[in-house]
C-alpha cells in the first residue's frame, strides 16, 4: 500500500473529531462527526443565513463597480475569435446536485467532445490571446457572481468540478471516500485550496488530496471571518500558478 493509500485509509476510518495526519506543510484536521451525514449542510441556520447574506451582498456591489469592465471584456472577446461571450458548462454544487458554471470564454470555441474532460494545461494552445490576459488575472471568473447570486455557487467554498474530471485516469470520486464531504456546501468562487496556491490543472492524485484536505479543513472550521480574509488572500494569489 502507498503512503497516499495508507494516508487515506487513516482519514476514512477515524473516528475522531480531530486528526492530525503527517503531510509536509499541511496538516489536516478531519471535520467532526456531524458532517458525515450527507444529507446535513454543516452551514444551515444562522450561519447557512450570515453567509448567504453576505455572498449577495458583496456579489451585488462588485457586479455594479465593475460593469464597464464587464462590457469591455465582452467586446474584447468577440473580436478576439469567433464564438459566445460567455462559457458554460455543468458543474458538481451542493449536494451532489449540477449546476450550469458560467465564465468568459478564454479559448477557442469548439463542439464539445465526448470522453474524459480534458483539463487546461499550462500554455495551453486552445487559449486565445485575450483569454490568456482573462485568466491571468482571473477576470474571467467574474460572470460567477451570477450563479452566486442565483444560489448556485457562494464566494467562498470548495472549487466545482466538472462531472468526469479525472486525477491521471482516475475520476476524482474514486480518488478519496472524503470527496462527496465536500459537496455539503455551495462551491465557491474562490476557496482555502486556491490562496495556499493550489489552483491550475489537477492531473494527479496527489494534488487532488492536497486540495480535499484544504476544502474540509474549510467546511469544519467555517466562519464569516474566514471568508473575508480568504477573499482579500485570494487578491494576492490572482497571478500565482494561473495561465
Amino acid at each position: 500500500m502507498s503512503h497516499i493509500d495508507s494516508r487515506e485509509a487513516i482519514l476514512d476510518q477515524s473516528p475522531l473529531a480531530t486528526v492530525t495526519v503527517a503531510w509536509p506543510l499541511l496538516p489536516y484536521r478531519l471535520p467532526p462527526p456531524r458532517f458525515r451525514n450527507t444529507s446535513i449542510s454543516p452551514l444551515s441556520g444562522w450561519a447557512g443565513a450570515a453567509k448567504r447574506g453576505f455572498d449577495i451582498a458583496f456579489a451585488i456591489l462588485v457586479l455594479i463597480l465593475h460593469i464597464p469592465l464587464l462590457f469591455a471584456a465582452a467586446i474584447a472577446i468577440k473580436l478576439d475569435s469567433p464564438g459566445p461571450v460567455l462559457f458554460r458548462q455543468r458543474r458538481i454544487g451542493l449536494h451532489g446536485k449540477s449546476f450550469e458554471l458560467l465564465k468568459f470564454r478564454t479559448m477557442q470555441h469548439r463542439p464539445s467532445a465526448q470522453g474524459p474532460l480534458c483539463q487546461t494545461c499550462p500554455r495551453d494552445p486552445r487559449v486565445t490571446q485575450i483569454g490568456a490576459l482573462l485568466r491571468r488575472t482571473s477576470f474571467d471568473e467574474l460572470p460567477q457572481l451570477w450563479n452566486v447570486l442565483r444560489g448556485d455557487m457562494s464566494l467562498v467554498g470548495p472549487r466545482p468540478h466538472a462531472p468526469g474530471t479525472c486525477a491521471g485516469s482516475t475520476p476524482f470520486e474514486h480518488v478519496s471516500k472524503r470527496y462527496s464531504f465536500r459537496h455539503r456546501v455551495r462551491p465557491g468562487m474562490t476557496g482555502l485550496a486556491q490562496v495556499r496556491g493550489w489552483r491550475g490543472q489537477t492531473d494527479t492524485r496527489d494534488k487532488l488530496l492536497r486540495r480535499l484536505d484544504c476544502d474540509l479543513e474549510y467546511i469544519a472550521t467555517w466562519s464569516l471571518g474566514a471568508d473575508f480574509l480568504i477573499l482579500l488572500r485570494t487578491i494576492a494569489a490572482l497571478w500565482r500558478n494561473a495561465y
